[in-house]
């Protein structure tokens, strides 16, 4: 039976209707595509939420140590600043590994959502995000590599890169390819077509962090409430007790799993910059619908 509400991503796209063929499929499938996103991902959007909580606790502690440490003992200062780069770097790697889970989830959403005409089947979703998931994450460490060392020889590169390789996980999710033909296939795919895909993930990026600000309001209103109460406090190291006030950190949490599962919103936009780009070079939705009439 045919599916009205059907959306189809295997054919060719101006900017604007890659843009809002993105909206469009979220506004239709948004019960489906983030309960499956909460359901795969929900333990480790869990787990960087407790991470979270306890970094942000131990924050105002860090400070205090950090002023005593300066009248003291100097030197203990460096110690002090270890530990807090190590609950940033604990949580800067909960954040990567939630981030590769929301993406491997969103793309085997799309293409269980293609193959079986609009209805994603969540077990087959969940299967193969569990079973491919060494094999992104192996990918998703190569490229910052090489996005790190485009950036460091003169930041230009790494941004050519970035954009190269936004279609990477496309390309191994709906064409099965390896790691390295993965990395190949990006450079051949965007060839010609660098900027078009640069304007549509800048604009569909400043769209989705804006909506991403919406979840921080309450926060930062909430923090200038309490920063202007606190003003008049004798010792100025009391404003770092607000990283341990419960009603904040619970809103800081709040914004930090919004944002996240916005995160999807880019990589939904980069599936429609892959299929337009496959459709013009390699006119596959084309040929598929030649077979099908054909039969």
């Amino acid at each position: 039976m045919e599916n009205n509400s059907y959306i189809e991503f295997k054919k060719e796209r101006d900017l604007g209707s890659i843009i809002s063929d993105t909206f469009k499929f979220i506004r239709e499938n948004w019960r489906a595509y983030f309960n499956a996103i909460i359901k795969i991902v929900g333990p480790f959007i869990v787990l960087g939420a407790i991470v979270m909580v306890f970094f942000m606790g131990s924050f105002s502690g860090i400070f205090s140590d950090m002023q005593g440490a300066t009248d003291n003992d100097p030197s203990a200062i460096f110690g002090l600043m270890g530990s807090m780069f190590g609950w940033i770097g604990l949580l800067m790697l909960v954040g990567t590994i939630i981030y590769i889970m929301i993406s491997v989830t969103s793309l085997y959403f799309i293409k269980s959502y293609i193959n079986n005409n609009g209805k994603a089947d969540f077990t087959e979703v969940r299967t193969n995000t569990f079973k491919n998931i060494w094999k992104f994450l192996g990918l998703g460490i190569l490229l910052v590599i090489m996005v790190l060392f485009g950036a460091i020889l003169c930041y230009l590169p790494g941004i050519y890169l970035a954009i190269v390789f936004s279609l990477a996980t496309s390309i191994m999710v709906f064409e099965n390819k390896s790691i390295g033909d993965t990395i190949s296939h990006s450079f051949a795919l965007i060839k010609g077509q660098w900027w078009t895909t640069f304007g549509v993930l800048i604009v569909v990026g400043f769209l989705v962090s804006i909506l991403g600000y919406i979840f921080s309001i309450p926060a930062v209103i909430y923090q200038l409430i309490k920063m202007g109460t606190m003003l008049g406090e004798n010792d100025p190291t009391q404003v770092f007790d607000i990283f341990k006030d419960p009603v904040y950190i619970a809103l800081n949490v709040l914004s930090y799993v919004g944002k996240y599962i916005l995160s999807s919103i880019t990589l939904i936009a980069s599936v429609f910059i892959y299929y337009d780009l496959n459709e013009q070079k390699n006119l596959t939705g084309t040929i598929e619908k030649i077979d099908s009439l054909g039969q």
